[in-house]
């Protein structure tokens, strides 16, 4: 049996069926096909799905007469909406998402992941503590260098802003030098140091004071008679003999290299003069240079007050920190015994003169086949090993000047938080950190003894106490601080080979006291003589603050001290503090 297709009828007038078309002869004609209505179509509608029972017309935001196949349904509408009517009732698939649980009660805490269990004691939160407070330190501190390097300004320092020498009209800048170019240099020094001449003597450390804490503190005494030499380069006797004998071509003290390594960590500005004569290069410091004054706060964060009345100015706290490493240095030390004495005597101090303890070597480092470096290096202190041999101390103190300015108080966290108290002093004075270590290193001693010096009271800086004392071996404290030895003499040899390429005169080194570089200038023979010496201060004010003498005499600073007690203890200026100031 064949398939009947049926009959379709032909459209004359377009395209489409006619629009009476013939009905097939089993259907009735015609007239069995009038009922039937007729949806026009485009072509670009897709006549291939004849039905979809994925869809659901009923669902929610359709009406069953909008769906495709209720365009080409040819029953009628009344028949349509009738099964739509139907169809709303029923679901294929429910698509209503799961139950969500509790985020709260039993069964959310106990079906959570289990925790180990945390350290909850004081020391390891108060470690976290200052962990996020020294990040936040940081960001702020590298936030504002870069304010201060990009656009000239520096506003824990404001005071700052002019060089530590005055530069005159007749001087011609031969070298500017970027911090940037000093953090890539590397250099490494083959052979190790050759001690030429060892001088002075020293006193035998007592360890004693490695046993003090905050609660049993040792009051910092005053050593009146003792006499400390801080002679530049071309003054001392010994260079001198040595440069007559042609054993070197450069030479310096170890401050000078120290200054000059840490070049990048500084932000005051310094000076440094450098002298050609002949092939041979001498680095000394200006007459009037604060280059062996103790910064105090440096690259801290805090801004200190500009008025040098205030015994907490930038100047002020830099005399307070000189003075104090001073007389720590002695202070820590065995008086009755046996000393170790060098090869020479003190090359400064004249017979019968109490000197202070200390011991100068005389140091040469070979750079190149043609460049050797000659530095005089400094220890202070002696120390008897296990063995039975010697070792060698660098003594210096770390002073506290008002905990409400730095932060963090030394006499609560000394005893429990030692390293949060090193951590706050490693930001605010780096470059003095890194100065002392470089001189420990270069010196060659077997430990660095850090005393941490604080205020009596925060209003009087005249007396103090000795907290804690502290020791470290200069080449892990080195690596602690991120101190480079490679670096380190990198900046030397660039320097020196710049220096070299100059002609003989005399030359300064300045420190940018606004932005991160260094400049060198030529400046005449005849300068840094009286005409540039600083001039001292009022004696009224060298009665109520130490000034630049560094060496004041013991019998002022007792007089303004009790003037200052005695000031504390009434509230005002009567008789008898008027009588102490007088005295």
């Amino acid at each position: 049996m064949g398939f009947d297709v049926g009959v379709v009828p032909f459209n004359p007038d377009g395209w489409g069926p006619p629009e009476t078309p013939a009905a097939p002869p089993s259907l009735g004609g015609a007239t069995a096909t009038a009922s039937i209505p007729f949806a026009p179509f485009s072509r670009s509608d897709k006549l291939g799905r004849i039905a979809d029972w994925t869809r659901n017309p009923g669902g929610p935001g359709m009406h069953p007469a909008a769906s495709r196949d209720s365009v080409f349904d040819f029953t009628s509408a009344d028949d349509s909406l009738a099964a739509a009517a139907e169809d709303s009732s029923f679901h294929l698939v429910d698509a209503k998402p799961p139950p969500r649980h509790p985020r709260f009660g039993p069964k959310w805490r106990f079906n959570q992941r289990p925790q180990l269990p945390q350290r909850r004691d004081e020391e390891v939160e108060a470690k976290r503590r200052e962990a996020e407070k020294e990040r936040a330190r940081r960001e702020r501190h590298y936030q504002n260098h870069r304010s201060h390097h990009h656009q000239g300004f520096r506003g824990n320092q404001s005071s700052s802003a002019k060089p530590s020498v005055d530069i005159q009209p007749d001087w011609t800048m031969r070298e500017q030098i970027p911090f940037a170019n000093f953090t890539k240099l590397s250099f490494t020094v083959n052979d190790q140091p050759e001690d030429l001449l060892v001088c002075g003597a020293v006193e035998f450390y007592d360890r004693a004071y490695d046993r003090v804490n905050p609660k049993a503190a040792r009051r910092l005494e005053r050593f009146k008679s003792r006499n400390f030499f801080k002679v530049t380069t071309t003054d001392d006797p010994v260079i001198r003999r040595l440069a007559e004998e042609d054993k070197a071509t450069v030479f310096a003290t170890d401050a000078i290299l120290a200054a000059l390594m840490c070049t990048p960590r500084s932000i005051l500005s310094w000076d440094i003069v450098v002298q050609r004569v002949g092939n041979k290069l001498f680095f000394d410091k200006r007459d009037g240079s604060q280059l062996d004054l103790l910064t105090v706060n440096e690259t801290a964060q805090e801004q200190l007050p500009e008025n040098k009345d205030d015994i907490n100015s930038a100047h002020a706290l830099a005399v307070e920190a000189t003075y104090i490493n001073q007389n720590f240095s002695q202070q820590v030390l065995v008086h009755e015994g046996e000393k170790v004495t060098f090869d020479e005597p003190n090359p400064f101090a004249s017979e019968g003169e109490d000197a202070a303890s200390n011991g100068y070597r005389y140091r040469r480092w070979k750079l190149d086949e043609e460049i050797s470096i000659i530095a005089r290096c400094e220890v202070h202190a002696a120390s008897a090993d296990a063995s039975g041999g010697r070792q060698f101390f660098t003594l210096n103190a770390l002073n506290e000047f008002d905990p409400k300015i730095t932060g963090v108080d030394w006499r609560q966290k000394l005893e429990t938080q030692r390293g949060a108290v090193l951590a706050t002093e490693l930001k605010n004075n780096a470059n003095k950190l890194a100065r002392w270590t470089c001189q420990a290193l270069l010196s060659g001693a077997d430990m660095m003894k850090l005393g941490y010096v604080s205020r009596v009271h925060p209003r009087d800086h005249y007396n103090h106490s000795i907290l804690t004392v502290m020791g470290y071996k200069p080449r892990d404290f080195a690596a602690q601080i991120n101190l480079n030895t490679a670096n380190m003499w990198g900046i030397v040899k660039s320097i020196v080979d710049i220096c070299m390429k100059f002609e003989e005169g005399k030359y300064v080194l300045v420190k940018d006291p606004a932005k991160p570089q260094v400049r060198i200038y030529s400046v005449p023979n005849d300068a840094f003589e009286n005409d540039y010496v600083e001039e001292p201060l009022p004696e009224e004010e060298q009665v109520r603050l130490p000034t630049d003498d560094v060496d004041a005499t013991a019998e002022e600073m007792d007089a303004a001290a009790e003037a200052e007690a005695n000031k504390a203890a009434t509230g005002g200026v009567g008789e008898k503090n008027a009588e102490a100031t007088v005295a």
